[in-house]
């Protein structure tokens, strides 16, 4: 099925061929083909370092969405 097949497709049709699409994806990509690459990990264990330290603070969702956009 091309694209522009896909596109002529209705809304219901669609998420049909998302579900089928996304179970198929969960059930054979495998874990090693989504690992954290070693670099990504670094970097969250250092911040997960500094809130544990007191170096750095955790904030609620709630919290961010009050600070974007303010800067």
């Amino acid at each position: 099925m091309s694209i522009a097949e896909i596109t002529k497709l209705s809304k219901r049709e669609k998420f049909q061929i998302m579900e089928v699409l996304w179970d198929d994806m969960r059930s054979t990509v495998g874990q090693a083909e989504t690992e954290i690459p070693k670099n990504h990990k670094d970097i969250l264990d250092s911040r997960r370092a500094r809130v544990q330290n007191g170096d750095a603070k955790l904030l609620d969702w709630d919290e961010v969405k009050e600070t974007v956009g303010k800067a």
